[in-house]
């Protein structure tokens, strides 16, 4: 038994009938490896001999009378693995659309709450004789990082099935009683104050390190929460998604960064930056002012490593989509990442942490379902972002489920009421893998964005041909 974060938790929180706060990723698979062929059955008996691997797969939540405190995780003694993998096939061709239109329909269902807050179907009938795998997670169970550790632990290295043991074998816990839950949830209740005054000290530290860094000279403070411009984007969602994925050579994105300067996450904020600016700017709808991302930033340290639940900041950035020459915009991006991470450094990594621990249960979830219910993101003119991009990194050698080689990795992360689109990336085998999530009705044609990140590379790599002439 153990008890969520405050920041796991906010996580629960936030959900609402429109918003659903699970990740995922959609995997396709050459089964053309597997040591004497494929069979579903066979990628059953894989997760559950790794079940020891994945510790969130057999959690489920225990809430505490009257909401007191966060939500507890026990070991579910009901757990029962044919509720969470299930069996799908696509409509011929079985082309991109065709999975992309299937992932977007389980992306759109939320998790059942009463049982360990994962699903994976293994989707056949794929062109090429491929096949697929969606698995969702909650994200009050792994953020981006451990998300990946999660799916490394569940492939191997090779087509044969590595055999790992458990150290010790697993017990479901009991299911504590009301009266368990309420005592337990007031034991730590009664030491918040001791953590309170922590947490005020090293806001207040914060705020004093943020000040004099800002004061400094040539010191550029990133986008401050609501001043970025309004776009189609930012508007409420009802529950269903949208969902396209493209890919790019990794090698690229290195040429571009090594020619024209900046990290690959900066070229990176670039492709998607000039993908949105070209999407906008053919409606007719580009805002003079550039749009502002926010980008999560993995805070796990390397003890942490491992560790499920989230270890995440954030970070707000400009993407200077109201420039034009696709350099500067780079340029600008690059110098707007350093200062936001130098602000992120300021500020703490621990100082949202430390307050979320604070929430009110009840009360977050409310005020949650009231600003989704009364549509308040339609009414604000100045939005608290426009997008977020999330860069994941993922491994560079070959991976196996059941046999089958995986040769692309799609993830896919959550959007929320004013925020319709969200663009993760992971990298893979070379490979950067984009997967854009929409609100159906927000973002309808969320294939150009996608192809539009293709186009942003070219336009990058023209420039970066350009620059390394003589």
């Amino acid at each position: 038994m153990q008890r969520l974060t405050g920041l796991d938790a906010t996580f629960l929180y936030l959900e609402t009938p429109s918003i659903h706060m699970h990740v995922a990723s959609t995997a396709v698979f050459d089964p053309s490896t597997v040591p004497g062929g494929y069979s579903f059955e066979k990628v059953v008996e894989l997760v559950e001999s790794r079940l020891h691997l994945l510790p969130p797969f057999r959690r489920r939540l225990k809430e505490v009378p009257f909401q007191l405190h966060h939500p507890l995780w026990i070991e579910d003694p009901d757990f029962d693995i044919e509720n969470h993998v299930h069996r799908a096939a696509l409509p011929a061709p079985g082309g991109a659309q065709e999975l992309a239109d299937f992932a977007a329909d389980v992306f759109s269902r939320p998790l059942d709450r009463s049982r360990p807050l994962w699903e994976m179907y293994v989707v056949e009938g794929l062109e090429h004789g491929h096949i697929a795998s969606i698995t969702k997670t909650h994200h009050a169970a792994i953020d981006g990082v451990s998300g990946a550790e999660l799916t490394v632990n569940l492939l191997d290295l090779q087509p044969e099935a590595a055999t790992v043991p458990p150290e010790t074998p697993w017990e479901p816990d009991r299911i504590p009683s009301d009266l368990e839950l309420v005592a337990y949830a007031i034991n730590s209740l009664v030491r918040q104050p001791f953590r309170a005054a922590k947490a005020v000290r090293r806001t207040t530290l914060a705020a004093l390190n943020l000040r004099r860094r800002n004061r400094l000279p040539d010191t550029v403070p990133p986008p401050a929460p609501f001043s970025a411009p309004h776009t189609p984007f930012n508007v409420s969602i009802d529950g269903q998604r949208r969902f396209a994925f493209t890919e790019i050579p990794l090698d690229e994105v290195k040429i571009v960064k090594n020619a024209l300067g900046g990290t690959v996450n900066d070229v990176v904020l670039a492709l998607c930056a000039g993908a949105l600016r070209n999407h906008l700017l053919g409606k007719g709808v580009l805002p003079d002012k550039g749009l502002v991302a926010m980008v999560p930033i993995s805070v796990r340290s390397d003890d942490e490593k491992g560790a499920m639940g989230n270890r995440v900041s954030s970070m707000l950035t400009g993407l200077a989509t109201d420039l034009e020459d696709p350099v500067e915009r780079l340029h600008l991006i690059s110098a707007g990442t350093r200062q936001a991470k130098e602000q992120d450094k300021a500020i703490g990594a621990d100082t949202l942490m430390d307050w979320t621990e604070f929430a009110a249960p009840a009360l977050a979830a409310r005020a949650a379902r009231l600003y989704s219910r009364t549509k308040v993101a339609d009414r604000l003119r100045r939005p608290l972002f426009n997008v977020t991009i999330s860069n994941v990194p993922g491994p560079p050698f070959p991976l196996y489920c059941a046999g089958s080689r995986m040769v692309a990795l799609y993830p896919m992360g959550p959007i929320a009421d004013g925020v319709a689109l969200n663009m993760t990336v992971m990298s893979y085998m070379g490979s950067m893998y984009f997967g854009l999530v929409a609100g159906r009705d927000a973002v309808p044609d969320v294939w150009d964005l996608a192809h539009g990140i293709n186009q942003s590379l070219d336009e990058l790599k023209k420039a970066a041909d350009a620059a390394r002439r003589p």
